[in-house]
């Protein structure tokens, strides 16, 4: 199991994310306006810059849902390689089948 910590500070940049997408979006979207006046975009990188870095989607880091561990992770399944080998295993994954010789 990895650190309550790092997995809580995980889903607080989670929840930072969520709540700042449509400011971040919609300053993103003034800064890459080539048409606006150099000073209005200008203006929109400083209050992006206001906002928390954690609320940027890149800090997020994917984690296993069931041990929170932070390498080897499968997207398609939100788990790790050994979370996923012991539910595969147990047979608790369906359609997936262990090999084993």
């Amino acid at each position: 199991m990895a650190k309550k910590s790092a997995v809580e500070k995980n889903e607080h940049r989670r929840r930072l994310v969520k709540n700042n997408a449509a400011k971040r979006a919609r300053l993103k979207a003034l800064v890459n306006n080539k048409e606006l006046p150099i000073e209005e975009r200008f203006a929109a990188v400083l209050k992006l810059a206001e906002l928390p870095r954690n609320s940027a989607k890149v800090r997020i880091r994917n984690r296993c849902e069931v041990t929170g561990r932070p390498r080897a992770f499968y997207r398609k399944l939100k788990m790790s390689r050994i979370a996923l080998r012991e539910l595969g295993s147990q047979g608790q994954i369906p359609g997936l089948v262990k090999s084993s010789w």
